[in-house]
């Protein structure tokens, strides 16, 4: 049964309540990831009055690598379908022609900073579909309680005058709007002070979904079985403002300990002279100011039998020793290799695969979280361009991912041979070496082209017996 009218109003209106309660977590952990939120944390008022203004804009920004390491690793390369051996050439065309690789690597680098993100699929007139990524700022999904399956998703943006809402329900996609408040004293009001939502009568308010399911996706980060997934660098916002707090003591002492102090025991103060501002003439004197005796490293005791004695340059290494302990304690929670964040941190050859084991596994497990929802992904996108059977046979189909874990290439040209002497086809191998699938084409193609040539398939034969594997037969 299609919803009413004022159904339809009230759920917009807690969808758009849903968005507006996400947005200061989502805008929290983003400023961390760009640097903006947490440049410095100061222990008391006092330090921070003194020295905020000299150590505004610096900011050791741990948040981005911590969020980009496991991303960089995630390289889709299709969708395979039951009994295939290649992915599909038709859905490569729609996600290539929607740019939606670097679409995805964006919206998965949010998931992981922003705990969620979205993707929208949406008919076109021409019978193409079209992919757009959504900021989790702007978008929401609510799920069946028993079922799981999306049963609304909203969109919303503004300009100066309004706020806009695409409500998408498996049966249609409505259009509403909410005007902002009147002009005063000669400023427009932003939301949430705004009129409540309407139907847009300016744009078609109702059209009818031929997807026949909500077009929004959610990509959502690791979650405990609830509602409420874990942002990968909430963890580190804490320690990042620890480290950036040791930071401002060590600039600080960088300038008032680096350098010898002196102490003057048992003399006067010294004294500069007052002259007269007509002739010039010494009138009388007065004492050196003391900040200027303290930027000279100066202290004067006053008394009898005049010394002088001085302390050396404060040893520093202790907070880069704080830091470095800090930054350690990010990598074993983050599952970050150490040397992704530490310059000089040395992993030997024999250990890096080991090394960098934590971070492998995590990236397989964010290609765990989203497999599902892109698979959702292109079965909209076959039902958008009226491809019921493509559509059927995606829903069982395989998102095909490139290997996370990184090798050496002695390493990985002695697994790949070593798997070709064990019988595994030429394909594959070619797959394995981390070719996308247009490559793996095109280089099957060009060992057919080499079996047709009496002399290349002789050179191709010495080649391949002189690295310890049976001729290949391609037909």
């Amino acid at each position: 049964m299609a919803p009413t009218p004022e159904e339809v109003l009230e759920l917009v209106e807690n969808l758009s309540r849903k968005i507006a309660v996400r947005r200061p977590d989502i805008a929290r952990h983003v400023s961390y990831y760009k640097g903006r939120e947490g440049r410095m944390k100061f222990a008391s008022d006092e330090f921070r009055d003194y020295f905020q203004r000299r150590f505004e804009g610096f900011s050791d920004n741990w948040c981005m690598p911590v969020a980009e390491a496991p991303i960089e690793r995630i390289h889709h390369l299709g969708m395979r379908l039951p009994g295939e051996r290649v992915p599909d050439a038709t859905l490569a065309r729609a996600w290539e022609r929607n740019d939606a690789d670097r679409g995805l690597s964006e919206a998965l680098l949010m998931m992981t900073v922003a705990k969620r993100s979205f993707a929208l699929v949406s008919p076109t007139p021409s019978g193409k579909a079209r992919i757009t990524f959504e900021n989790p700022d702007s978008a929401v999904v609510v799920r069946d309680p028993v079922t799981r399956e999306r049963s609304a998703g909203l969109v919303v943006w503004q300009d100066d005058k309004a706020e806009y809402a695409e409500l998408h329900l498996p049966s249609s996609v409505l259009a509403l709007r909410r005007d902002k408040t009147t002009v005063e004293q000669g400023e427009r009001r932003v939301p949430p002070d705004v009129n409540g939502w309407r139907f847009d009568d300016e744009r078609a308010v109702e059209r009818k979904n031929p997807l026949g399911a909500v077009g929004l996706v959610e990509f959502r980060n690791q979650a405990l079985l609830d509602d409420d997934p874990i942002s990968d660098i909430a963890g580190v916002e804490a320690m990042q403002d620890s480290i950036n707090l040791v930071w401002a003591y060590l600039l600080n002492a960088l300038d008032y300990a680096s350098l010898p102090g002196r102490v003057v025991l048992n003399a006067e103060v010294p004294e500069v002279p007052i002259l007269d501002k007509e002739t010039g003439q010494k009138i009388g004197t007065r004492p050196v100011e003391l900040d200027q005796l303290i930027k000279d490293r100066m202290l004067w005791v006053p008394g009898d039998k005049a010394s002088i004695s001085e302390w050396t340059a404060a040893q520093l290494d202790v907070f880069s020793k704080v830091i470095e302990h800090a930054v350690r304690h990010i990598a074993a929670q983050t599952r970050t290799p150490g040397h992704y964040l530490l310059a000089g941190e040395n992993t030997p050859a024999t250990g890096y695969e080991l090394a960098e084991a934590g971070l492998t596994s995590k990236a397989n497990q964010r290609i765990d979280f989203v497999r599902p929802e892109v698979r959702e992904v292109y079965r909209l996108v076959a039902i958008a361009e009226g491809d019921a059977d493509l559509a059927r046979r995606v829903a069982e189909g395989t998102p095909l991912f490139a290997k996370t874990q990184y090798r050496s290439e002695v390493q990985m040209w002695d697994g790949l041979i070593k798997a070709r002497q064990a019988g595994f086809p030429l394909q594959w191998i070619a797959e394995e070496y981390g070719l996308d699938p247009t490559e793996v084409e095109r280089v099957m193609e060009m060992v057919r082209r080499e079996s047709e040539d009496p002399y290349l398939a002789r050179l191709s034969a010495k080649g391949t017996e002189d690295a310890g594997a049976e001729p290949a037969e391609v037909g």
